[in-house]
């Protein structure tokens, strides 16, 4: 199943694994540098061999001056939305309007219960997601006097600010029908990953389109965000995002013309994947999808 071509600019970016041993400043630069628009932190505070990805985040801020970033996805359970709403809108600030808010329900429980955080049912989760998004974009509002009254989070007369200098994006990471039909009332974004088969993800996107109908929305105005993990070859073919450069080309043009994803963040396997990435297969992919769609 697939989903209309909402014709949204295409935009790359660059998932990086938040290893304590890594370079991770360095290839933050390196992103940068080679013209990719945005850099994705997953979010596990519980991994021990990685930093915190907030710090990250911030660091990232410092050492970067036009890259968008952004935690892919935010680990709620873990996170009170209402400091992480004053954290993200600082970072946006200090960045200049850069950072945009990934989010998730929360997964691993166990690891999260060790850290202190709560063990939550799919539906609380989600009940918990969607009180947190009312949380945050009150705290992004400026507004005096927050109140609200939820099961999982409450506001009692908070004071929101710094304001963001620019409308923040949240971009749910969920997959299953009920929190799809939350994402399409109320998110800015949807981040899934790629696991195997492209198939799921039509009809995930569709799911998403009708919530956002029902919801009296136009669901060209939710961002689609895939994280692809995969190897670029010289000129072996393994299956789905591992080959060539060609083989991509097809597969991402396919994944935006054919299932509205328009920003596509690579997670690569080897030390010459970025370089790859962001000179072989993100110009070429921009070049075949404005041709494909110059014809339709």
């Amino acid at each position: 199943m697939s989903v209309p071509d909402y014709g949204r600019d295409l935009t790359f970016g660059y998932f990086l694994i938040p290893n304590a041993a890594d370079p991770l400043l360095d290839t933050a630069r390196e992103i940068e540098a080679r013209g990719l628009d945005w850099i994705g932190i997953q979010d596990h505070p519980y991994q021990r061999r990685f930093v915190d990805s907030w710090a990250l985040l911030g660091a990232i801020a410092a050492a970067t001056t036009r890259v968008g970033f952004f935690p892919d996805v935010a680990n709620l359970p873990l996170r009170p939305p209402a400091i992480m709403a004053k954290t993200a809108a600082s970072l946006d600030v200090l960045s200049g309007g850069r950072f945009e808010l990934g989010l998730g329900a929360g997964g691993f429980w166990d690891a999260i219960a060790a850290y202190g955080g709560p063990r939550r049912e799919p539906r609380e989760a989600l009940d918990a997601l969607e009180e947190a998004i009312h949380v945050i974009r009150m705290i992004w509002s400026g507004e005096r006097n927050l109140r609200f009254t939820g099961t999982h989070y409450r506001l009692t007369g908070a004071h929101s600010g710094p304001v963001p200098v620019h409308p923040i994006g949240i971009w749910l990471g969920v997959y299953r029908p009920r929190a799809l039909r939350l994402a399409g009332r109320l998110a800015d974004g949807w981040v899934p990953s790629l696991h195997g088969e492209i198939t799921p993800l039509g009809e995930a996107g569709a799911r998403l389109d009708q919530a956002a109908a029902e919801a009296g929305r136009d669901p060209a105005e939710i961002r689609r965000v895939l994280n692809t993990n995969g190897e670029i070859t010289d000129n072996a073919r393994l299956g789905l995002l591992r080959g060539p450069v060609d083989q991509w080309v097809d597969e991402l043009t396919d994944l935006a013309v054919g299932y509205a994803f328009d920003t596509f963040m690579f997670w690569g396997e080897g030390e010459d994947q970025l370089a790859r990435f962001a000179e072989e297969v993100a110009p070429a992919v921009r070049a075949q999808v404005a041709a494909e769609r110059g014809r339709a």
